[in-house]
């Protein structure tokens, strides 16, 4: 990889889970959030973010390419950062909506995403925790608000979730409450 490519790719150390319903992870969480609005672009591994702060007028608009991995514990992530004009023209390609507010929970030192979902994924919690390696990674102890980890499964990644039906989603909910 040309190093000059390094300022615009990473690599992304990330473990899912779901979180509980009964919301007691509010008590932990950070007044701070992030609202993200998603676009997943058909026939590519794109995807198209406005992510915008809750305490500040600031917004970031930005175009995504997460590559195939070995590992659903790491994959490389490349962005490009869009003017207004470039979102609009991209947003003109077909795809496939996600939209969520991201609150911040602190866990033992560790910063925990926590992702409620809207639309058709209306009730789906989901905590993240990102790590500059595997082995950082892997030593997380997640928070207690957590439920079951889903890194593994390929139907919680964002790039199905958009495409996911409610009553899809209440199924697969079901399975893994049950142990399916």
């Amino acid at each position: 990889m040309n190093p000059e490519d390094n300022k615009y790719t990473r690599v992304e150390f990330e473990r899912r889970f779901l979180v509980s319903s009964d919301e007691s992870w509010r008590k932990s969480a950070e007044t701070y959030s992030k609202t993200y609005e998603d676009k997943y672009l058909r026939g590519s591994r794109l995807r198209l973010r406005i992510l915008k702060d809750s305490d500040s007028d600031r917004c970031v608009i930005k175009l995504n390419k997460k590559f195939e991995s070995p590992s659903p514990y790491f994959r490389t992530v490349s962005r490009i950062l869009l003017s207004h004009e470039e979102y609009q023209l991209l947003f003109s390609l077909e795809g496939d909506r996600l939209t969520k507010i991201r609150h911040y929970c602190n866990h033992l030192g560790r910063v925990f995403s926590i992702d409620v979902f809207g639309g058709e994924l209306q009730g789906l919690v989901i905590s993240e925790i990102e790590a500059d390696s595997l082995e950082d990674l892997m030593s997380a102890e997640p928070p207690p608000y957590v439920t079951k980890e889903v890194t593994n499964d390929s139907f919680f990644d964002g790039g199905n979730l958009c495409r996911t039906r409610r009553e899809d989603l209440l199924r697969k909910l079901g399975e893994v409450a049950s142990g399916d």
